[in-house]
C-alpha cells in the first residue's frame, strides 16, 4: 500500500517532470516540491490558524488549569470544552504531521531512486526514463554540497524569525503582554533557542548526517527542505496578512 499509494506515485512524478524539455533534476525538484506542499497547503493552513486562536485563547487556559489544578480529569473536560466553544481543532498539528511524515521518508527514498540513475522497474508504463542533467544551473547534484546546506540553514533562520509563533511573541511584548509568567518565557525562550538551534541542526543536516546515509541525495534533499522552508515562510506570511490581518 505504501509503495502503491505514496512512493510510486511520487517516484513517477518526479520523472515525469525530468522527462521535460529544458528542466534538469535541479528545476525538477523545485516545482516537485511546489506541487506537493500547494497539495498539502489546506491541512497546513489549518494547522496555522489553529495555532493562533491556540495563542489566543491562552490566558482562559491558564485559568482551567490554575482553576482545576487538583483535579486532572475536570481540568481536562473544561480545556476541551473551551476548545469546542472556540470551535478549535487542538490535534489538528498532529494530523499534519503525521500525514506528512510517511510523505517525507518517502521523498527521500524518491530522490536516492533518481539519482544518479533513474529505476526503470519503478516507472509506470506511460514514464519514459528521462535524460535530464543532475544539476541545477549547472550545480552538480550527485554529492554534498556546501552552498546548498549553507543555503538550507539560512532559510531555517529567515523562517523561523518570521513564522506566525515569532511573530505572535513579539506582539504579545508590544502590546504590554507581562512577561513573568512561566508560559510566555518558557514561549519565548523556546522561540528564541528555535530560531539559532534549528538552522544549525539543518546545515548538520544536509553536510553531514544526511550524507552519510544517503550520499548521492544529500544535494537533492538540501533542495528540496530549502524550497519547503520558503514555502512555508511564504503561507505563513500570507496567512498572516490575508487571513488574520496582523
Amino acid at each position: 500500500m505504501y509503495n502503491t499509494f505514496i512512493f510510486q506515485p511520487l517516484y513517477n512524478g518526479l520523472v515525469a517532470l525530468m522527462n521535460i524539455p529544458g528542466i534538469d533534476m535541479g528545476l525538477a525538484v523545485i516545482i516537485f516540491t511546489v506541487a506537493v506542499r500547494f497539495i498539502l497547503y489546506p491541512i497546513s493552513k489549518s494547522a496555522l490558524l489553529t495555532q493562533v486562536r491556540m495563542k489566543e485563547v491562552e490566558p482562559e487556559l491558564n485559568k482551567i488549569k490554575s482553576q482545576y489544578a487538583n483535579d486532572k480529569q475536570l481540568q481536562a473536560k473544561k480545556m476541551m470544552e473551551l476548545y469546542k466553544e472556540k470551535n478549535i481543532k487542538p490535534f489538528s498539528g498532529v494530523l499534519l504531521l503525521l500525514i506528512q511524515l510517511p510523505i517525507l521518508f518517502a521523498l527521500i527514498y524518491v530522490f536516492y531512486g533518481v539519482v544518479p540513475v533513474v529505476k526503470p522497474e519503478l516507472l509506470y508504463s506511460f514514464i519514459q526514463v528521462p535524460v535530464a542533467h543532475i544539476s541545477l544551473l549547472g550545480l552538480d547534484l550527485t554529492g554534498k554540497s556546501l552552498i546548498l546546506s549553507l543555503l538550507t540553514g539560512v532559510i531555517q533562520f529567515f523562517q523561523l524569525h518570521y513564522s506566525l509563533a515569532s511573530h505572535q511573541t513579539r506582539l504579545a511584548a508590544k502590546n504590554g503582554a507581562k512577561p513573568g509568567t512561566s508560559t510566555a518565557d518558557m514561549m519565548a525562550n523556546m522561540n528564541n533557542n528555535m530560531k539559532f538551534f534549528m538552522p544549525v541542526l539543518a546545515f548538520a543536516s544536509v553536510y553531514w548526517i544526511i550524507p552519510s546515509q544517503f550520499p548521492q541525495a544529500a544535494s537533492i534533499i538540501a533542495l528540496y527542505w530549502s524550497v519547503s522552508t520558503l514555502f512555508t515562510l511564504a503561507q505563513e506570511l500570507y496567512v498572516r496578512k490575508k487571513l488574520l490581518k496582523i
